[in-house]
């Protein structure tokens, strides 16, 4: 927390991802839905249509399907540092399910808060970030747009 009473933190890479091949956070997704409500008709449609293709589209995640005996809906995402959310699908059409699928699994499984700078550095350079006029010689002078002449 900082001083303004927001949790803040440094931007960071969840398992380096982007140094090495790309390693997808969700681990495991558990649709949980009634067989005979009527908030779980948009889950019924989307288990029989997109289900299948969700699954071969990300073959990291483990897909659970659980008909049970509840009044509301709902997307249970489990991801590999160990967070779980829950995403509440009652009275959602197929594509509605299909999109909260597809969030769920682009996200890292961490809160989103507010990222204290935009760059950060596990080992720091006493010489400063880096930038195109960094070694610029003084002598080229201003930067201005080029004349042209428009006859």
């Amino acid at each position: 927390m900082t001083s303004r009473g927001t949790p803040s933190r440094f931007l960071k890479s969840v398992l380096q991802n982007g140094v090495g091949r790309y390693v997808c956070q969700l681990k495991r997704v558990s649709i949980i839905f009634s067989k005979k409500a009527q908030s779980s008709l948009g889950v019924r449609d989307f288990i029989e249509e997109g289900v299948v293709d969700y699954a071969k589209k990300n073959p990291g995640t483990v897909v659970y399907v659980s008909p049970q005996a509840c009044k509301v809906p709902k997307i249970v995402a489990e991801y590999l540092n160990g967070n779980t959310k829950e995403e509440l699908v009652d009275n959602k059409t197929s594509q509605q399910i299909l999109e909260a699928l597809t969030k769920l699994t682009n996200q890292s499984g961490l809160d989103i808060i507010r990222i204290r700078k935009p760059f950060h550095t596990d080992s720091p350079s006493i010489q400063g970030q880096w930038h195109p006029f960094t070694n610029r010689p003084p002598s080229v002078g201003l930067i201005r747009p080029q004349n042209q002449h428009a006859e």
